[in-house]
């Protein structure tokens, strides 16, 4: 498609409307990450803005295709308006970094990951306590997780995410790295306990999400919601320590 045809209002008009349904299904896939606090209207609105900028910033010279475009500029523009939304208190923070800092020197000093009751020692508080600071960070770390492994430059910028994924091949270094990560991930997992790996399994391969994983394990959403947290914290503690060597 030549490039002035892509300034035709119409089709402008029509693209919006063709890939409405991204939207919907990106947000969805944020939502069941995300804390009741966070208004799925406010995902849509933002992943809609995303999109109209990709519509009009296309360029088929450039941008492989439309559809592959606008999901990254939607995906960029929710994740955007939830780090602007600056939800969570310098103390919600500060208990972010208490439990990381409790976390690494527990795999510093024991050599495997710590379980939530070495972690709450750790901390001095109980494990009652410890599962309500989880439940009051879930949120935060599930964007300070998605940012380390997807931005591992700090980039925040959706445009500059979608560019440096448009490499002609990878070089055999960037493979290595890539399957480097991987190792690493899947070795940490499979020293979670079983629940945790059970966990995993059902929210990241299956795809359910926190409210079914309950079900499937007679636990109440809250309690999954602990769990998931806990498990991102140690995941993030393990590659944090990889690339700080």
């Amino acid at each position: 498609m030549k490039q002035n045809a892509l300034k035709d209002p119409s089709w402008r008009e029509a693209r919006i409307v063709e890939y409405a349904f991204l939207v919907k299904q990106i947000a969805s896939g944020f939502a069941r990450r995300l804390p009741s606090s966070v208004l799925f209207d406010e995902l849509i609105s933002a992943g809609s803005l995303g999109l109209i900028d990709a519509v009009d910033k296309f360029d088929p010279e450039k941008h492989v295709t439309l559809k592959t475009y606008a999901q990254y500029r939607i995906r960029g523009a929710i994740l955007d308006e939830l780090r602007n939304m600056d939800r969570y208190s310098r103390s919600i923070r500060k208990k972010i970094q208490d439990v990381n800092i409790a976390t690494k020197k527990l795999e510093e000093s024991k050599g495997v990951i710590p379980s939530d009751e070495e972690i709450a020692s750790e901390l001095g508080v109980t494990i009652d306590e410890y599962n309500d600071i989880l439940t009051q960070i879930h949120g935060a770390t599930i964007l300070s997780m998605d940012t380390f492994l997807k931005t591992k430059n700090n980039e925040t910028s959706s445009e500059t995410r979608f560019l440096s994924t448009l490499k002609v091949k990878d070089t055999p270094f960037d493979e290595f790295d890539r399957a480097e990560i991987k190792s690493l991930l899947a070795d940490a997992i499979s020293k979670l306990n079983e629940k945790e790996q059970l966990v995993v399994s059902l929210y990241y391969y299956e795809e359910l999400t926190l409210k079914e994983i309950g079900e499937v394990l007679n636990l109440t959403e809250s309690r999954i919601c602990q769990i998931h947290t806990a498990i991102l914290n140690k995941l993030k503690s393990k590659l944090k320590e990889h690339f700080e060597d």
